[in-house]
């Protein structure tokens, strides 16, 4: 165990991992930089990824075993009120760091020094030459993406400004990511970390991608990529956090565009995806993402950019989304 607070609290929320999670766990053995500790939050897995887990190469690795399935934005708020360190880093158990993934993490911090919210680059486990995310983008007309996911590696831009990062490899600063009130638990998972995002974007906040910090995702390993799980919580959560956060004139100004674009969507996918989890999910969106904005537990903080200067955050351009497409703005702009 450390005498002093390590510099890194690596939160890994777990449920059924099975091998996937021996793997990140192996991945954090291997770190150039081993000053951090290892919140491992168990969701009451029932399967046997806990029971035969090897932590005996990590020195300093806390396992929360819950009696339930918090989902992964209340287990990520228990790991974060429990952490010692000043910035929680998050790895899912279905994704792997490269050797280097702390120090270059460790290195953009010391460059940014006024930067409380880090993007790592995501490649696919299964195929390298693929990216799996470069940073989570948001479409001006209410629709989030995960910048880059299964376009080609050499599309990975450069050090630079994106919406907010994805869950799977995020880095926050502990004190600011507490007075944000953290992931909102009602999402359950999906879409939780683009909601923290995006009203850490309302509060004034920046969060920069560094290319050099890399892990390898496998998207899906654990929920499956079209379950009627994921579809529903996905497309639900996404909904949920357009209409609680936009704000007003914004909102008035997008919302045609918004529901005409969700039409589209599940019209093309109806007959390439269980349809069933994306209705479910739309319509659960918006019967209760409208009483999600009148109230106001996570607007921690007041708005203090203008909605111009949020709207200047955003991409415009519905190709990038639609062609799943970078969107990282230069931090010398």
């Amino acid at each position: 165990m450390f005498k002093h607070a390590p510099s890194f609290s690596i939160i890994v929320v777990n449920f059924n991992g099975g091998k996937f999670l021996q793997g990140a766990l192996d991945s954090l053995s291997a770190q150039s930089i081993q000053d951090f500790e290892v919140i491992l939050v168990d969701n009451n897995s029932d399967d046997s990824s806990l029971k035969n887990l090897d932590t005996s190469r990590i020195g300093d690795i806390r396992v929360l075993a819950e009696t339930e399935n918090h989902g992964f934005a209340k287990a990520c708020n228990i790991a974060a009120r429990s952490a010692r360190a000043e910035w929680l880093v998050l790895l899912n158990p279905d994704a792997v760091a490269d050797p280097d993934w702390l120090q270059r993490i460790s290195e953009g911090i010391e460059k940014f020094e006024h930067t409380n919210v880090f993007a790592c680059t995501q490649l696919s486990l299964d195929r390298p030459h693929l990216l799996d995310g470069a940073g989570d983008a948001f479409w001006g007309f209410g629709l989030p993406w995960r910048g880059g996911f299964e376009r080609p590696v050499e599309e990975l831009p450069q050090e630079g400004f994106c919406f907010s990062p994805c869950g799977a490899s995020a880095v926050y600063k502990r004190d600011v990511f507490l007075a944000f009130g953290g992931f909102d638990e009602r999402y359950f998972c999906y879409c939780e970390d683009v909601d923290l995002g995006y009203r850490m974007q309302l509060g004034g906040e920046n969060c920069v991608f560094l290319p050099k910090a890399i892990v390898r995702h496998k998207g899906g390993g654990i929920s499956g990529k079209n379950s009627y799980f994921t579809l529903f919580y996905g497309n639900r959560n996404r909904t949920w956090t357009y209409l609680k956060n936009t704000p007003l004139f914004l909102l008035i100004l997008t919302l045609p565009v918004h529901v005409a674009f969700l039409v589209y969507s599940y019209t093309r996918n109806r007959r390439k995806l269980p349809n069933k989890g994306m209705r479910d999910g739309i319509f659960a969106g918006f019967r209760q993402g409208w009483k999600l904005r009148g109230e106001d537990k996570f607007r921690i903080r007041k708005k203090q950019i203008s909605t111009l200067s949020l709207m200047s955050k955003m991409a415009w351009n519905p190709f990038l989304m639609l062609q799943n497409k970078t969107h990282v703005r230069s931090t010398k702009a």
